[in-house]
């Protein structure tokens, strides 16, 4: 009895002993190299997304057609100013700049210039003074066209005015021209037909009456 209580009594020190070792060794660390979980990883919370900017519009915005404007060219338009009796100008269609032009044309010329006064919606399409001449069409809402041509523009006998019959007279502003119906279906008025200084006018699209009430109403800018 004595014996066998000798041998047990080294077998229980020993599982004392592990006990203790066992319980005082520290966790193993993790793999070196293995990343922390971050707090992200770590949510199942949607994180919010971010508004959507605003789309551009698809639509270019609308910019205003420019009027066409007869520019005076560099030999005439240089330091050229509106005289104090370009007044009449107002009255001249078009937009600010087809004035300027008209007063400036006015103010160079030696010689009588007249500018039409027409109904809405007649704009320049093309014009040019230079040489002592004067060369500008207008046009019209549907098509018609309106075109003057005054001073050195033509010595020639004929005028230069396209071939057609006489049928009558109609005022030229304060003067009185001659009228043609061209071979081509256009309606002409000229002033001193082949003479140093002259004036045409050249319509298409218009009828007699029509014709006649646009040189009627030229105003004259001396």
């Amino acid at each position: 009895m004595y014996r066998r209580s000798r041998l047990l009594l080294p077998i229980l020190l020993a599982a004392v002993v592990s006990a203790c070792i066992g319980s005082n060794t520290p966790a193993a660390a993790p793999p070196s190299g293995s990343p922390a979980p971050s707090a992200a990883a770590a949510s199942d919370a949607p994180s919010s997304s971010p508004s959507p900017s605003s789309a551009p519009s698809s639509e270019a915005p609308e910019t205003a057609a420019p009027t066409p404007t007869a520019t005076p060219t560099a030999e005439t338009s240089a330091g050229a100013s509106p005289s104090d009796g370009a007044a009449a100008v107002d009255g001249c269609t078009g937009s600010d700049d087809n004035r300027t032009f008209w007063a400036n044309a006015a103010k160079a010329m030696r010689w009588p210039v007249y500018c039409p006064s027409l109904p809405a919606r007649w704009v320049v399409v093309t014009g040019s003074y230079r040489s002592g001449a004067i060369d500008i069409t207008y046009k019209g809402s549907g098509g018609p066209t309106f075109q003057l041509r005054e001073g050195t523009f033509c010595t020639d006998a004929d005028g230069c005015v396209p071939e057609g019959e006489e049928f009558g007279n109609a005022a030229f502003g304060d003067q009185t021209a001659t009228l043609l119906h061209l071979s081509d279906g256009r309606i002409a008025a000229v002033v001193d037909r082949g003479e140093q200084i002259s004036w045409l006018a050249i319509g298409d699209g218009l009828d007699d009456a029509q014709f006649a009430a646009f040189t009627g109403a030229l105003i004259r800018l001396d």
